[in-house]
């Protein structure tokens, strides 16, 4: 994940050794040796989590959790802390802190602590930044989203739009192919003119004709006034033929000559009527394999096939999932006229776990449900549907650990020893600072004879 981490220690080696490991991980690390001088810094440079000594001269890790707080709200603190110290910790935590790592410090621990920091710092910035946007009542486009997915359909609509190119909007079922064939019509010379949308997969073979091409007075039992069907409905505008792969073929053929004529003969008449519609069709099928199978004409396919835009489905789009719920969370709580802002932290991160099997659709009506049941301004985790909240961040590791993969604490000490006897470069007086015990301690678990000198116990850092 990476991230911005400024470590706060008076203390050149660990700072040192604290630095080079996190940089070898992927992370932007900076160290300064006091709790003033951190200060000094963020007002100078951004970062994401503070790694502060709990103990330090002039102003505790406490003091320094209470004063960027205060001063940078948005940045995270970790303490670090010994075991004799787990007090201090608390108040810490208490003050603000995200987490703390006691010592000797499990540089993997610590790894595992900064991501969720990190993650954390990027959701509350993301949940202020559309919040801010809410409030600011910044218009937002038919299609929501600034991933590299969502710009690349947003490119392709642009590019289709000034001309009446006959479009096949491609996508799994809730992925939002409407709001791109509507996102077409809007921005097309056509837009003044009507917008008319027909669930091919609505409606039975007996009556898709008619709603198609219209009827007149007499042409069958229940036909008792002439009806205008959707291409003439659309005169001057757009038809969108929705989920066209469910279209029975005998109707195929219908369509494909009304497609080359731009001529439609109601049912029952004598009479072809011209009409000048643009006509998008969209499909949650692969088109191309039914045309194999015959299921789907190949002449039809290549007709509304022009051009293809694909929508991603959500999990492909992971970035966009909460201004997606941002959005709906504002336009249905104006609707239904309550006043929610936005998102908490909380449930931002599990709406952005969560993989999202139903696309837009489901994320919409869990935001309509959060709504109409939260008791505060904005939504909570309480607030979204189980399924949403059940697993944050993927299954349980402990889950997936085999007992025959377990070692003793003892196994655990000695790999981790020699982890940092690595990470160290063999050099025992720094390691030995790192674990928190004295060289003649470290000789004694590596095994080796110890220094012949007395050997004084380092100061605890």
């Amino acid at each position: 994940m990476g991230g911005r981490i400024l470590i706060v220690d008076g203390d050149v080696d660990v700072a040192t050794l604290l630095r080079g490991a996190l940089r070898r991980r992927g992370y932007e690390a900076e160290s300064v040796a006091s709790g003033v001088d951190a200060l000094r810094w963020l007002d100078a440079r951004p970062a994401d989590v503070i790694l502060a000594h709990l103990r330090m001269p002039h102003m505790s890790g406490v003091e320094l959790c209470v004063a960027s707080r205060n001063a940078h709200p948005e940045v995270c603190t970790i303490v670090l802390t010994g075991d004799g110290m787990l007090d201090s910790a608390i108040a810490a935590i208490r003050a603000g802190a995200y987490d703390y790592i006691t010592k000797p410090i499990d540089l993997e621990a610590l790894v595992i602590a900064l991501e969720r920091a990190v993650s954390h710092v990027r959701l509350t910035r993301e949940v202020h930044k559309l919040r801010s946007e809410a409030e600011s009542e910044r218009p937002i486009a038919t299609i929501v989203g600034d991933s590299p997915a969502a710009r690349r359909v947003l490119a392709l609509v642009h590019k289709v739009a000034n001309s009446d190119t006959t479009v096949l909007v491609a996508g799994e079922s809730g992925t939002g192919k409407e709001l791109v064939a509507r996102a077409i019509h809007d921005a097309s010379p056509r837009r003044s003119g009507p917008f008319v949308a027909l669930n091919c997969a609505a409606l039975p073979a007996s009556l898709l004709e008619s709603e198609l091409f219209g009827h007149v007075k007499g042409a069958f039992t229940d036909a008792r006034r002439d009806r205008t069907g959707v291409f003439a409905q659309a005169e001057g505008g757009t038809i969108l033929l929705d989920e066209i792969g469910e279209m029975p073929l005998e109707m195929q053929a219908k369509l494909l000559r009304v497609l080359q004529d731009h001529r439609v003969r109601p049912v029952g008449s004598d009479e072809e009527l011209a009409f000048d519609a643009r006509v998008i069709a969209s499909t949650n099928r692969a088109l191309e394999v039914d045309v194999a199978q015959k299921r789907f004409r190949e002449d039809l396919y290549y007709r509304i096939n022009v051009v293809q835009i694909v929508v991603p489905p959500l999990r492909a789009r992971p970035g966009d999932v909460l201004a997606l719920a941002q959005h709906f969370t504002r336009k249905i709580a104006a609707r239904t006229r309550k006043t929610v802002m936005g998102i908490s932290v909380d449930a931002a991160r599990h709406l952005v776990d969560h993989d999202w099997p139903g696309n837009v659709r489901e994320l919409e009506n869990t935001m309509e449900r959060a709504v109409a049941l939260t008791n505060f301004d904005e939504i909570m985790v309480e607030d979204l549907p189980e399924r949403v909240r059940g697993n944050p961040g993927g299954s349980s590791t402990t889950s997936a650990v085999r007992p025959d993969d377990l070692v003793s604490l003892a196994e655990v000490e000695r790999r981790h020893i020699r982890q940092v006897m690595r990470a160290v470069g063999g050099n025992k007086t720094m390691a030995a600072r790192i674990l928190g015990i004295d060289r003649r301690s470290l000789y004694r678990r590596l095994g080796e004879p110890g220094p012949s000198d007395d050997d004084t116990p380092l100061p605890s850092t």
